[in-house]
């Protein structure tokens, strides 16, 4: 998902002790995650063999770069064109592809609070250096990728589709390069499993699929629905807000999932609205906002996208710290009368008197500061960061398991390869055992390592051959508890007032891109003629 340079100060999720899972958890969600674990445990061998025999700089390069096609960021940043490019129908229904992919990913991840895959043996190659924040479980990126992918080739597929016969090919073939690129790419980086990536492309396809089969049902009811109709879409966004699964450790899926629920409040709503403006068309749907190239040309397109885009940026800039200064005391009196109800790793307004006004947080929509260091890693794709060994307190967490484990094992002299939970205890699991071979390198390497070990690269320093450290990398020091944790940075606070300010800035975004800047068209002499 697309990150900011605050997550590096989080621990990676999905890693903690046996002890911590079996407290926070109850017994329905901790029973699935146990059983589960074994399963990315043995794969994560495999994933490093395959790492090592395909890697390349050529490729980390390209991997690493198509990432950033699959993430939150993408999608947020150029889904707006469509809606002022006279593709609303279009835009609305990828909102709600990427909302349900994300909302529920995330949904998953935060039940079951599965791992990522090890490093080492993996490296994790992004474009920006930090670590991965969200449980491995499904991957969002691969759900992202597969319901975009299914939905546009079934558009293309479909008898309604005007597209030339030379044009939809050429699309359809971008498509599956575009979605096989971002799959493979999540387990080349290093970045999730087999299982990771096979979940989140059944649950992109499932997705692709109810779009396409009932989102002209579902866009019929939101543009012909009555204010009681449309009312029932922010009842039921808040009440799948509520029920989100709290985690057990301190991730940012719940973010991601709040901040997506308002881009659909706000997509849904905004376009019924808009259906009762002067300015909308009613072709092909009811809502459309005016656009023809033929009349406004490819200069005043150009234009109306960068004004549209400023727009969109003066809403976040001025709402989000504007919320965040103005919540907190409203929070205070709501928690009195006990109206509020915390969520776990939200620090609750009575404890605080202000919020940071320089937060850095994982955003969905970038900061309008951000932009300098979007162009460069645009300009310099082959720029990467490459992390090695463990970089958090949970990375810390399963290092001392692995260690601990290979003690009980030599001390009870049982076979490698035998189930045991994150305290090296045998956890009555499954048995996923593996013939000794060139992988048992691998599996020794879990758990090895130095803290902190990340660094950024580019071509001329990765090396030709054996891309992976060998096993003794960091060795297998006897470290203690209190200096392996000395080295892990804590996460930053995080205040219950995010969450508000979230949802409302969130819902406000396609607000703005809707009803805002349409009329803003037409004042500046951007919009269609009459």
């Amino acid at each position: 998902m697309g990150k900011t340079n605050g997550a590096k100060d989080q621990p990676d999720a999905g890693l903690r002790s046996l002890d911590h899972y079996a407290t926070q958890l109850p017994l329905w969600r901790y029973w699935p995650r146990q059983k589960l674990i074994p399963l990315v445990r043995y794969e994560t061998p495999y994933l490093a063999w395959v790492q090592e025999k395909v890697r390349t700089p050529t490729l980390d390069s390209y991997f690493a770069f198509t990432a950033n096609l699959g993430t939150h960021t993408f999608f947020m940043v150029f889904l707006p064109f469509l809606f002022w490019c006279g593709h609303t129908s279009l835009g609305r229904g990828l909102v709600h592809i990427l909302a349900s992919g994300v909302f529920f990913s995330g949904f998953i991840k935060d039940l079951l609070c599965l791992p990522r895959p090890l490093s080492p043996p993996l490296q994790r190659i992004t474009m920006s250096g930090s670590a991965a924040l969200e449980y491995g479980f499904p991957s969002t990126h691969s759900t992202n990728a597969v319901s975009v992918a299914v939905y546009a080739i079934a558009l293309l597929n479909s008898p309604d589709s005007t597209v030339p016969a030379q044009t939809n090919f050429i699309l359809q073939a971008i498509t599956y390069l575009y979605v096989t690129s971002i799959v493979l790419g999540r387990l080349y980086c290093g970045m999730h499993g087999f299982f990771d990536v096979i979940v989140g492309c059944i649950l992109g396809a499932l997705i692709g699929l109810v779009q396409f089969s009932y989102g002209p049902a579902f866009d019929e009811y939101i543009l012909s629905a009555t204010l009681k109709e449309i009312l029932v879409i922010p009842i039921v966004i808040l009440i799948l807000v509520r029920i989100h699964p709290e985690p057990a450790d301190d991730c940012p899926c719940f973010d991601d999932s709040v901040a997506f629920a308002g881009v659909t409040l706000g997509v849904d709503v905004g376009s019924w609205y808009f259906t009762t403006s002067s300015l909308a068309w009613a072709d092909p749907l009811p809502g459309t906002i005016p656009y023809n190239y033929e009349s406004i040309g490819l200069i005043k397109t150009v234009f109306r996208l960068v004004v549209g885009v400023l727009c969109v940026f003066a809403w976040r800039e001025i709402t989000k710290p504007t919320l965040l200064r103005i919540l907190p005391p409203i929070f205070r009196s709501l928690e009195k009368v006990g109206l509020l109800l915390p969520r776990r790793f939200f620090t609750t307004a009575s404890r605080y008197t202000t919020v940071p006004t320089n937060l850095k947080d994982n955003e969905v929509f970038p900061n309008f500061s951000d932009i300098p260091s979007i162009i460069t890693t645009i300009r310099h794709p082959r720029r990467r960061a490459i992390s090695i060994g463990p970089q958090s307190e949970a990375d810390a967490y399963e290092t001392l398991a692995y260690r601990e484990k290979r003690r009980r094992e030599s001390l009870s002299g049982s076979n490698r390869d035998s189930p045991a939970d994150e305290n090296g205890r045998p956890n009555g699991g499954p048995v996923l055992s593996r013939k000794p071979s060139k992988l048992d390198q691998y599996e020794h390497m879990m758990g090895t390592g130095s803290p902190n070990s990340s660094m950024v690269e580019d071509d001329s320093n990765i090396p030709r051959s054996s891309p992976l450290p060998p096993p003794e990398y960091g060795g297998i020091r006897r470290t203690d508890e209190k200096e392996v944790f000395s080295q892990i940075k804590k996460p930053r606070v995080r205040y219950d007032v995010e969450v508000v300010t979230k949802l409302v800035v969130y819902a406000g975004i396609p607000w703005v891109v809707i009803n805002v800047a349409p009329p803003v068209f037409e004042m500046i002499g951007l919009g269609v003629p009459s």
